[in-house]
């Protein structure tokens, strides 16, 4: 049973990404405040939920959240700062977007930047017990894989249809096909044994 709270007297704004261990597009992160009574029996750490579940909560959240924010940094952005500081950078950036001003952070992971003068909290596998983590990270993942889904009709042959960008052997056999393409991390290791799949 997820909690609800981490300090009940505080409002709290749930953050988490989805994507940073892809090979391919942005990383997207959300931040989700819940109203002091919400749940939902499904409510659980994106991983552990179907996609089909993923899918029926994702409107749930958006419509009972007291506020709610996605935002992204793309693959050209991951390769400048690095995918730590790209994860980071896109959870404070989602936070900058609610409508509401939190009074204490809660971040999935154990890293994490001050954000203004609000404070955080990191929780290692904290999607698998805070529901605002929880939510956050149904949104991060859902908003991610409809991009993902855009850019398949253009890239069919990666199968990101599936993979989302993920390094399956799909993926990789698309690789060494075809090359990579604008989307793909050029600072990620796209094939085991890495050489050039960009042009120069």
């Amino acid at each position: 049973m997820l909690k609800l709270h981490h300090n009940k007297d505080l409002l709290e704004a749930g953050c988490d990404e989805a994507g940073r261990g892809c090979l391919a597009g942005p990383v997207f992160a959300a931040s989700v405040i819940l109203p002091p009574k919400f749940k939902h029996p499904l409510l659980n750490d994106s991983k552990q939920l179907t996609e089909k579940q993923r899918e029926l909560l994702r409107p749930i959240i958006e419509k009972e959240a007291v506020a709610w924010s996605v935002a992204q940094m793309d693959n050209h952005e991951i390769d400048a700062i690095n995918i730590l500081k790209a994860s980071i950078y896109s959870m404070h950036k989602a936070v900058d977007s609610l409508s509401v001003k939190p009074e204490l952070l809660l971040i999935d992971g154990n890293r994490f930047y001050n954000y203004r003068d609000v404070p955080h909290k990191c929780i290692i596998r904290g999607d698998g017990i805070f529901m605002s983590i929880a939510a956050a990270s149904v949104l991060a993942k859902t908003h991610r894989d409809d991009f993902m889904l855009t850019l398949h009709s253009t890239f069919p042959m990666y199968d990101w249809l599936h993979n989302k960008g993920y390094p399956t052997k799909k993926h990789r056999e698309a690789l060494r096909q075809y090359g990579a393409c604008e989307f793909h991390r050029k600072t990620f290791r796209l094939l085991p044994t890495q050489f050039s799949l960009f042009a120069s």
